[in-house]
């Protein structure tokens, strides 16, 4: 190996870096710098941390202990294949101290440091925190149904989809997607939301899952930097019939399926499929549900009819024999009286009302 000058030190060297020897060119290298004091900002109610401008939700004290040593962490840009290893130790609720080694290859050298810090938690209330308290909004969504009250089993639901679409629109960062008031009345549900985009996401999730429509009604709230600020209020208007509803239309009676614009349902007198548009539903009169169904027994079955045992009257009768039916093991079937006709339940809805 050739054997060159060092022009810094004038030393023999057969390593050379940057156009002098090791020793010179490591000797005012900094591989890596930390501060021996940082600060940790973190929310006292949410434990969300501040960084780079804005606060970001980490929740676990030791995961916002470790991303704030991570930032404040300045390895040199020469550096290759680095690894990074904390090691931090809590000293009290609001103190840690931390050791990092931080080892990386600078033109083929392999080096190490190791760099200690202080860490100190300063507890303070993020900007939703805040307006959570304060009683921030800037929307309204009024849930509704059509011509009837909503359903518990629909509050629910809807509950739980505005849980979720929150907790959705949080993780992609919209930290003003929270609700401030929760207001139950007989007329539906009034929700009090922290940002216009989160609302949206609710209606369209609610309409996925239940159907319905939504408005939107802007008014000025006030000026924020020059610019005009309004809150918006969603109007959303769930079915008039619901799932497992039957109604009276064209003089059939339907088991209601789904209902959106259009409403597809099932015949009860043959099981066939039916759907009818805005202006039928209109004239449609609700009559009953599955709930109100109840188990007859089934005495005989021919090739096109069933004669059941009537469970209201205890007379013998004889129905239409739907396409596909099967004969139960407990010869027991579920049917339903509607304006003094009684019906048998689709297979579909059978399983549904058992």
């Amino acid at each position: 190996m050739t054997t060159t000058i060092c022009p810094k030190c004038g030393k023999g060297t057969n390593i050379s870096l940057s156009g002098v020897c090791r020793d010179c060119f490591f000797q005012n290298f900094v591989l890596a710098q930390l501060p021996q004091v940082i600060q940790a900002r973190l929310c006292a109610t949410c434990g969300a941390r501040f960084t780079r401008g804005r606060w970001a939700d980490e929740y676990d004290i030791e995961t916002a202990v470790l991303k704030t040593i991570e930032d404040n962490l300045s390895i040199h840009e020469a550096a290759e294949d680095v690894e990074v290893c904390i090691v931090p130790r809590q000293l009290t609720p609001h103190m840690y101290k931390a050791e990092v080694e931080v080892v990386a290859a600078i033109q083929g050298e392999r080096i190490t440091v190791v760099l200690s810090t202080e860490i100190r938690i300063i507890r303070e209330s993020c900007e939703m925190c805040s307006r959570i308290s304060g009683g921030y909004f800037e929307g309204i969504l009024q849930i509704r149904a059509t011509d009837r009250s909503l359903t518990d089993n629909e509050l629910a639901t809807c509950l739980r989809i505005v849980d979720t679409t929150i907790d959705r629109m949080r993780a992609k960062g919209d930290r003003l997607a929270f609700v401030t008031e929760t207001i139950r009345s007989k007329e539906g549900l009034d929700l009090y939301i922290g940002s216009i985009n989160s609302g949206r996401h609710i209606c369209k999730s609610i309409i996925d899952e239940l159907g319905g429509t939504f408005t939107e009604s802007p008014s000025l709230f006030g000026q924020k930097d020059g610019r005009d600020v309004y809150r918006i209020t969603f109007s959303m208007r769930l079915p008039r019939f619901t799932p497992g509803d039957i109604i009276s239309i064209r003089n059939r009676k339907i088991v209601v399926k789904h209902m959106e614009k259009k409403l597809t349902g099932t015949d009860l007198a043959d099981s066939s499929r039916f759907i009818a548009t805005e202006d039928e539903i209109a004239l449609a009169k609700h009559v009953g549900n599955i709930r109100d169904a109840v188990n007859a027994v089934l005495v005989s079955e021919e090739e096109h009819e069933l004669m059941i045992l009537d469970p209201f009257t205890f007379r013998t009768i004889n129905l239409k024999k739907p396409s596909g039916f099967s004969m139960p093991q407990d010869e027991e079937i579920s049917v339903i009286r509607i304006e003094d006709v009684l019906f048998l339940l689709p297979p579909e809805w059978r399983k549904n009302n058992n």
